[in-house]
């Protein structure tokens, strides 16, 4: 069966990216950048937003976790797309889609009608990460993946240092609805680059039966199911902390939204380093993710407690940059095992199904942490969230830690069907 077809073994030594993969890396890592300076655009400004539609924090969170909802029922469908069409294609068509629908949010006229732009936009970037997965899976070899990967990711932790720096500045001097026309526009910039100047794949995806059965073999992966677990338990902590950080900042310590933006600088250069840090350990132990993930998360969670009852701002943001560090060290290791292992004809439903997991925690947390803020604080709000970590430890004592393991973990899986026989 296809998805036990092991890859091509993979060199200890890291050689040099050639120019189709440089190329690549930097489209993509321009795309994910825009990506997430769209999405965290809104919360950079929800104090003004609240004001302005005179809602509390459980409804300035709904706004953020609306976005979660439709980005993580489109990451399956959007694996899919890729898979059907073709991962630039698909690109471009999410490039294209969430900038207008960021231009779109400045033109909501009340709460309701936001929610539902804010909806579509989400909708549209849902389509987006495992197109690009499989973009960089075909144009890459299995010794170079992780590390290329870790590149172009490291962008959403820079964006996270971008966002609450230049967004507050724009909207205090010309809007907040100014500010995504601005950022709607870059998008579009973006689009027309990744369209004319993306490199052809070097790695085709193999023909394996009809794409409905391919999807069915990937959803049916019950291993897969525990990275998108580990992935939940990470992105709990970063968008909890990435949601509600400037509100706390501003309601709890008397922090202005430009100021806030400054502090938050702090962590986010810390996980674009760890983030690429991560990618390259990733590579370096070829998988065996529990290596960097047991210890990371083991400081991750107790930091994120010391953060919220830090009596200092100072030892706030010490506390918090240890914990946004050690967690984004784990993120390319939960990866590594399944992009390592599943061949490019599944790669794009297979990363959405991972991802999936961290979608699902982008579309509960925000709100859970706004309303545990409303109805008791912040701190305890902030000291909920360590439970992300453990998880994410956990699970990484279950899973396999290489190919090898992967694929044993998918042939020991009962048979389909009586007419599909058993795998090999």
């Amino acid at each position: 069966m296809p998805f036990l077809r092991a890859p091509a073994a993979v060199r200890k030594s890291r050689p040099k990216m050639s120019p189709p993969v440089r190329t690549t890396v930097g489209l993509l890592f321009a795309a994910w950048f825009i990506d997430y300076v769209d999405r965290l655009a809104i919360t950079a400004v929800l104090p003004t937003i609240g004001a302005e539609f005179d809602i509390g924090l459980g409804q300035q969170g709904l706004l953020v976790s609306v976005f979660f909802v439709a980005y993580a029922l489109c990451q399956i469908p959007g694996g899919m797309l890729a898979d059907r069409f073709g991962a630039g294609r698909v690109t471009c068509w999410a490039l294209l889609a969430w900038s207008v629908f960021t231009a779109a949010t400045a033109l909501a006229w009340s709460f309701a009608v936001l929610l539902v732009v804010r909806s579509a936009f989400g909708a549209a970037e849902g389509i987006f990460p495992s197109a690009s997965t499989k973009a960089l899976v075909e144009r890459t070899s299995p010794a170079e993946r992780m590390g290329a990967q870790g590149l172009v990711m490291s962008s959403n932790a820079l964006a996270a240092v971008a966002a609450p720096l230049v967004v507050p500045v724009l909207a205090a001097a010309i809007g907040w609805r100014a500010t995504f026309w601005v950022t709607a526009a870059a998008g579009l910039l973006v689009y027309g680059a990744v369209r004319r100047w993306l490199p052809a794949p070097q790695h085709r995806a193999a023909e394996s039966g009809g794409a409905s059965a391919r999807v069915r073999d990937v959803l049916r992966m019950g291993v897969l199911w525990r990275f998108a677990g580990m992935l939940f338990g990470y992105a709990t902590l970063t968008w909890g902390l990435s949601t509600w950080i400037p509100s706390y900042l501003f309601a709890e310590r008397g922090v202005s939204l430009t100021t806030a933006g400054v502090l938050m600088a702090v962590p986010s250069l810390g996980a674009a380093v760890a983030t690429l840090a991560g990618g390259r350990l990733a590579d370096r132990f070829e998988g065996r993710h529990r290596k960097v993930i047991v210890p990371a998360m083991a400081v991750a969670a107790p930091a994120l407690c010391l953060m919220a009852l830090s009596p200092s701002l100072a030892g706030a943001v010490v506390c918090g940059t240890v914990a946004v560090f050690a967690a984004s060290l784990c993120y390319m290791p939960i990866f590594a095992v399944p992009l390592r292992s599943l061949p490019p004809e599944q790669v794009g439903v297979g990363s959405a199904v991972v991802v999936l997991g961290g979608q699902v925690a982008g579309m509960t947390a925000p709100a859970l942490i706004g309303v545990i803020a409303d109805a008791s604080s912040f701190e305890l709000a902030f000291c909920v969230l360590a439970l992300g970590p453990l998880l994410t430890l956990a699970l990484s004592l279950v899973t396999p830690q290489d190919t090898d393991s992967f694929l044993a973990a998918l042939r020991s899986r009962p048979p389909r069907s009586r007419t599909e026989g058993t795998p090999a």
